[in-house]
């Protein structure tokens, strides 16, 4: 599978066609991009890696797998993508991966207010659940940070996207295209509690399930709605 230099002539060349073709699908639909301008970039130069890798717009929050010799999203998620296009945006306002939403939402989030979720004050009971929001690992990493609690935050995206930014307190970056060729280091966290993210939480979900079912992991939290549902501290570079 050819590997993609975000930082090569190549890919800038592409980023630009890939920026131009969103531009046509806001013209096209009546969107616009989500107010948080760092989720667009991501998504499109995730767009812009799929389009040089495999030929096609897939989006980049979901796996995409080789079958009979060609290249499919495991949702058929090919962007504009028809469950944005017909369920996501007109019901919700914005689609899957965040890149377009709607003109409501975007009003809606310039003057939208910081809401504050009440965080389950036993600490360990925060540990085990299946599914965590933003602000709940939040919570758990300044509870790690002071020996309240042990496990392992491991970023699934691809190294472009961990590059970029990443949470804060991320022990590993195991690609979740790499699994198969990786397989030894996640047996080794079997035993141990880990949180896996990714971008919204699609491909970390769909891991999750897989570490869950075929691996028989029981110890596996999933940042639900990934990266772009963080509000701590980020690194980059």
């Amino acid at each position: 599978m050819k590997t993609v230099d975000v930082n090569s002539p190549e890919f800038q060349q592409e980023f630009v066609k890939t920026e131009k073709f969103a531009h046509k699908v806001l013209k096209q639909f009546g969107w616009e991009f989500n107010p948080n301008e760092e989720v667009v970039e991501r998504v499109l130069k995730g767009l812009t890696v799929n389009k040089i890798k495999y030929g096609r717009y897939f989006c980049p929050c979901f796996v995409v797998e080789e079958v009979d010799g060609k290249y499919k999203s495991v949702d058929n998620r090919i962007c504009p993508c028809k469950q944005a296009i017909e369920i996501e945006i007109p019901n919700e306002g914005v689609c899957h991966c965040g890149l377009f939403c709607s003109k409501d939402y975007l009003d809606k989030s310039r003057n939208k207010k910081e809401n504050k979720i009440e965080i389950d004050s036993n600490i360990q009971d925060l540990l085990k659940k299946d599914q965590l929001l933003g602000e709940e690992l939040e919570v758990l990493l300044k509870a790690r940070e002071k020996g309240l609690v042990d496990f392992e935050l491991i970023d699934i995206r691809e190294p472009f996207e961990h590059q970029m930014m990443r949470i804060k307190g991320t022990d590993k970056l195991l690609p979740i295209s790499r699994v198969q060729f990786e397989l030894d280091e996640w047996m080794k966290l079997k035993d141990k509690r880990i949180i896996i993210y990714c971008h919204v939480g699609s491909r970390s979900g769909y891991l999750q399930r897989v570490l869950q079912q075929q691996l028989g992991f029981d110890k596996v939290g999933n940042l639900t709605y990934g990266i772009a549902d963080y509000f701590g501290e980020i690194e980059r570079g």
